[in-house]
């Protein structure tokens, strides 16, 4: 469902959207999929944030099974 809403935006930004949404439908569908993708940017950076705070918490654990594992290996 679609909701028809009012955004005041800087002039400046306005024409540079006016610019770049001549290849979609409408400039209102080129907002959507810039503010679709730039969420997903939110989304992604977060779900790193938190896999980067989760690795450095293990990451002695980590190395430590690392280096017990290389110990097996045999020289080439």
């Amino acid at each position: 469902m679609r909701v028809k809403t009012s955004v005041i935006l800087p002039n400046d930004l306005l024409e540079m959207v006016n610019s770049l949404s001549g290849q979609y439908k409408s400039r209102s569908q080129f907002i959507e999929i810039a503010l679709r993708y730039y969420i997903a940017q939110i989304k992604r950076e977060k779900q790193n944030s938190r896999d980067l705070e989760i690795i450095n918490r293990f990451a002695d654990r980590l190395n430590e099974e690392t280096y017990d594992a290389l110990k097996y290996q045999i020289p080439l």
